[in-house]
């Protein structure tokens, strides 16, 4: 997703499927604990029905809509995690299964000797 995109501004936008069946509209938007980066929106399915979180990272702002590159039942049934409160690492991980994605955290970088510590004699 376009990171320069004000979270705010996704609020009330219609979302479609990856077939251009529409899901519904932008109810809220997540923000990712430590970036801050948007991560997730949940999706008002119809007028008498809960809200279903997607990701935001494959998603796409395109012509004014919000694009989620999942089916329209996937979606609806994404497990209900209620909105308006924080998501939990746990629930978040639930909703990357769920989605398929791989959430696992980057590995970390390999530990490299990069020379000396300046002031250390050289042998």
């Amino acid at each position: 997703m376009q990171t320069d995109i004000d979270p705010r501004s996704l609020i009330g936008r219609k979302a479609f499927d990856r077939n251009g069946v529409k899901i519904g509209t932008v109810d809220e938007v997540y923000l990712d604990d430590a970036t801050g980066v948007p991560e997730w929106a949940a999706i008002r399915t119809g007028l008498f029905s809960r809200d279903a979180f997607v990701p935001l990272e494959p998603s796409e702002l395109v012509d004014g809509v919000l694009r989620v590159p999942f089916d329209r039942a996937l979606v609806k049934d994404a497990p209900d995690l209620g909105v308006g409160r924080h998501l939990s690492p746990e629930q978040e991980l639930q909703l990357y299964h769920h989605y398929g994605l791989d959430a696992a955290p980057p590995s970390p970088a390999p530990d490299r000797d990069f020379g000396t510590l300046a002031g250390k004699d050289e042998p």
